[in-house]
């Protein structure tokens, strides 16, 4: 399928978007008007875009149906203040009710049944039962349009981080699993990092080998993944020679055919033994 986004309808290219672009972080935002009444709702256009200063931005889109803005975007206008609430699974279902489009002045923490806390630096309430509640002052907004589904950047400097202390690690890091969010998918879909996590080992800071070092029969392989070639890749320092030898007479390697290696290469991956997978691959 080819798309050209002018060609389809507005709830169509929505449904591709947010389709494709998941999981998509949740900004549990709480703002206040010019007459002190406060709005609490969640928005999944979000994300962290800088740490020093340390930005977030979020989107508050466009009704499809008319183009009129919503409550939290007029309320940022009048009062450039937000407080970002993290959203965890103990909270997702409350937070989806907060996201039903109650008239103007009505207050979200009380349909939704949640725990507004007085904040610090800014005006706006934050959500007790948040993990982290990020106080911030807003300090730009971008408007991408006039029509229904176009986006406004609610760029937002963080000024006081609250961490609720059982979810962080021995080292006082946030500890992935206790934090146990959630996100946004397609649809009514929702996933929960805490079942959803793998680790991925970052690049060693001697730079990678890289898929291209290895043996062009490595690189076709019908039996390694692209996730295998990237593992192989991601070695510092190819095997020498004579490793390469010593392991393949250990391992009696001289009957295995092409495709056997591969196989057993395979195996040495999936138990982080990736030097010796190269050495299969070399011998």
């Amino acid at each position: 399928m080819k798309i050209r986004p002018e060609d389809i309808e507005n709830p169509q290219l929505y449904g591709h978007l947010v389709g494709a672009v998941q999981p998509r972080p949740i900004a549990f935002a709480s703002t206040v008007d010019n007459d002190g009444k406060v709005n609490l709702s969640p928005f999944s256009f979000f994300n962290v875009f800088s740490a020093k200063p340390p930005i977030l931005v979020f989107s508050p889109v466009r009704r499809g149906r008319d183009g009129t803005i919503k409550d939290t975007l007029i309320n940022v206008q009048q009062n450039a203040e937000v407080v970002i609430s993290v959203v965890n699974y103990n909270m997702v279902q409350q937070m989806s009710l907060a996201s039903t489009e109650y008239a103007t002045g009505v207050d979200e923490f009380v349909k939704s049944g949640l725990t507004a806390v007085k904040s610090e630096l800014v005006k706006p309430p934050r959500v007790a039962e948040s993990p982290v509640q990020f106080e911030c002052k807003v300090i730009n907004i971008k408007e991408l349009g006039d029509n229904g589904g176009a986006g406004s950047l609610v760029i937002c400097e963080v000024v006081m981080i609250h961490i609720d202390d059982q979810i962080l690690d021995e080292n006082d890091s946030i500890d992935p699993f206790k934090i146990d969010t959630v996100a946004r998918m397609g649809g009514n879909w929702y996933c929960r990092s805490k079942d959803a996590m793998f680790e991925v080992e970052k690049p060693t800071r001697n730079h990678g080998v890289g898929v291209d070092a290895l043996p062009d029969h490595a690189r076709n392989s019908e039996v390694l993944t692209g996730n295998d070639l990237g593992r192989l890749g991601n070695l510092s320092e190819i095997p020498e020679d004579d490793e390469v030898l010593a392991f393949a007479k250990a391992e009696n390697l001289s009957h295995l055919d092409t495709k056997e290696k591969h196989k057993k290469a395979k195996e040495l991956i999936a138990k982080n033994q990736i030097a010796d997978a190269w050495k299969i691959l070399l011998s």
